[in-house]
């Protein structure tokens, strides 16, 4: 009998403490992960687009908006990269705080459609981790201003790492030959990325994944891997590899692996951002460096 009441109370304890946490709802893994990082046992996050999923496409569920409505704070990547996400808020009339972890971040700007938007895949520079996690731990200790010395402790102790990540980064792709720094990818996510390592980025389909590329955009881009001698192409994870691995096999080209754009791993070392990121780069100079 003692052990039956020491072991309901332990729920109850346990049951209490989940309770007592911030709820968190973020958009999709990547912000998701931060959050993980920098409120530790003090948040509770509900994310809403999972790993290896594309939040382009996303279609919100009722318990997506129950999530909303019961939470304490909600944590978008903005840019227009979740448009479904402000409109489920309205419809919801949740209360809870939203905050956009792109504030603060240059965003490029692409022509896509006849306009010059803006490119959401913005922590696709390890260098804008730190004004994502600056905005999400302010966030936290707005939320929660008991636990607020913890969240910039582990704000400053997670950026640490970012910076050595930072340093590995620079020193590997600073190494590829001038001649071998075109990368073919399934859709426009790596902008960033390309623009802060001088690499260029080309995909048959634009920012978003809504739309299939046409098939005069693909043969124009077999065309171009051909006359530039790309050697290599990726798949993506959120996306059906068989039309890269066609661009490919026409082009003579190599499939050079797999890169992860919009969402981290569901398993494996990409299932958190610096891993991703650290996977990301390892694959391209391993493809293209050969």
């Amino acid at each position: 009998m003692r052990i039956f009441v020491f072991l309901v109370s332990c729920l109850l304890a346990l049951s209490v403490s989940a309770n007592e946490r911030l709820q968190v709802v973020t958009s999709f893994s990547i912000l998701a992960d931060f959050t993980a990082e920098i409120g530790g046992e003090h948040v509770q996050i509900t994310n809403l687009v999972g790993a290896d999923e594309d939040a382009h496409v996303y279609q919100p569920t009722p318990d997506d908006a129950r999530a909303l409505l019961a939470a304490d704070l909600v944590i978008a990547n903005g840019l227009d990269f979740e448009p479904w996400l402000p409109r489920l808020m309205k419809s919801t009339e949740s209360p809870a705080p939203y905050i956009e972890a792109t504030r603060g971040v240059l965003p490029l700007r692409v022509e896509e459609g006849g306009a010059r938007i803006a490119d959401p895949h913005a922590w696709q520079n390890l260098a804008h981790a730190e004004i994502y996690v600056a905005n999400i731990a302010q966030a936290l200790a707005a939320a929660d201003p008991a636990n607020a010395d913890y969240y910039q402790e582990q704000r400053d102790s997670y950026l640490q790492r970012v910076k050595e990540l930072l340093t590995e980064v620079r020193v590997s792709l600073g190494r590829l030959p001038a001649s071998q720094r075109k990368v073919i990818t399934s859709h426009d996510a790596f902008g960033y990325l390309g623009q802060a390592y001088g690499l260029q980025f080309i995909a048959p389909q634009g920012l978003s994944t809504h739309s299939e590329p046409s098939a005069a955009d693909v043969a124009a881009l077999i065309r171009q891997i051909r006359a530039d001698q790309v050697r290599a192409v990726f798949v993506e994870n959120i996306r059906d590899p068989r039309l890269i691995k066609q661009i490919a096999e026409e082009a003579g080209a190599q499939v050079g692996g797999t890169l992860y754009s919009d969402a981290l791993a569901s398993t494996g070392p990409a299932s958190s951002y610096l891993g991703m990121y650290r996977h990301n780069v390892k694959t391209l100079v391993e493809a293209l460096g050969q």
